[in-house]
């Protein structure tokens, strides 16, 4: 890595490293992990991840601390949904010790990728696993590969933490009732991306969308859940169409933590016009705060911070879990694995 490296101005997205991991499911078992420098895979035309979507992922992040100690969020959970994601599509669920494992060892081998504390910048930890047989009929593959590649990436707020505009657009589902919504699934986030350009060309950050079966209630809000501060209280919806994230988990545990009461629940469209605070969070920014809510379809605007400040008990939860994830914090829950 260059000395004069600027990770402030890295955007999120892929910088080649070092190396990366690899461990392949054959003949009824996990192999060997196998370290490469090579960032291709070989696949067959017709492997399952190609036609008919076998494909599962997640995200985690490392963190350089101020006492120089690199720190992994919550790894045992992003081992624990992968193969609550393989169940759901058949795949074969990668062992917990293999995940974790693999996740200390792609961290130790690119650990000059790590950002410098105080950068804003951390090292996003990619898991995946594609499915290998090659099929033409419709049926799960007894092949699979399970891959770990890492990329540094910047601050998600080059600008400052400032809350943004989203919108609800009717005409969209990101998933079906029953669905994959409760999965990580690439499928999911291609189902997003007409809705998200087009809130984008219209000059949002994001799309909150509605529960995909009686658009009443509110859903995930993109790539990421949705929770708001009503009266003290920190609601979030509950759905089975709803990527179960574990920043939220860890926000609501923090929101308990500070004696504020936490609801999971259905959010009628309508209770957005008494909401004090809101925000979308997941691993990629922690906290994503919202300044408007605008419903297209029934021409409504909900101001949620008429100065676009944030607010307190976000700015709070924010600054928490950012200082755990840093070392800055008590980690008084045991999230952080420390790499040695």
């Amino acid at each position: 890595m260059k000395e004069n490296f600027d990770w402030a101005t890295l955007p999120f997205g892929y910088v080649p490293t070092d190396y990366n991991v690899r461990c392949t499911y054959r003949d009824g078992k996990w192999g060997e992990i196998e370290v490469t420098s090579s960032d291709k895979i070989e696949i067959h035309m017709a492997a399952t991840a190609l036609h008919y979507g076998q494909e599962i992922f997640e995200g985690l992040k490392a963190f350089r601390g101020a006492d120089g100690k690199v720190r992994v969020f919550r790894l045992e959970e992003n081992a624990r949904r992968i193969r609550e994601s393989a169940k759901g599509l058949l795949m074969e669920p990668v062992p917990e010790e293999i995940f974790i494992e693999m996740v200390k060892k792609v961290v130790k081998l690119n650990e000059r990728f790590i950002p410098p504390y105080g950068s804003g910048a951390s090292l996003y930890i990619r898991p995946l696993e594609i499915g290998m047989s090659a099929r033409i009929g419709v049926k799960p593959a007894d092949e699979y590969l399970f891959i770990i590649m890492v990329s540094p990436v910047g601050p998600y707020f080059k600008e400052g933490f400032k809350p943004t505009n989203i919108c609800i657009m009717r005409d969209y589902d990101r998933v079906a009732p029953r669905g994959t919504g409760r999965w990580k699934v690439g499928g999911n986030y291609a189902a997003s991306l007409t809705a998200g350009e087009h809130a984008h060309s219209l000059g949002y950050s994001a799309v909150l969308y509605l529960d995909p079966k009686e658009k009443k209630y509110l859903d995930e809000c993109g790539p990421a859940n949705f929770f708001a501060i009503k009266d003290g209280k920190y609601i979030t919806p509950a759905s089975d169409s709803i990527l179960p994230s574990i920043t939220n988990m860890s926000l609501q545990q923090l929101a308990k933590d500070m004696g504020i009461e936490v609801e999971s629940r259905h959010i009628p469209v309508e209770e957005l016009s008494e909401i004090q605070e809101a925000g979308a969070c997941g691993t990629a920014a922690v906290i994503s705060p919202v300044a408007e809510i605008h419903d297209l379809d029934l021409d409504l605007r909900y101001v949620i911070s008429p100065d676009r400040t944030v607010g307190p008990i976000s700015n709070a939860l924010y600054e928490k879990l950012r200082g755990i994830q840093l070392g800055d914090e008590p980690d008084t829950h045991g999230w952080n694995t420390i790499i040695e």
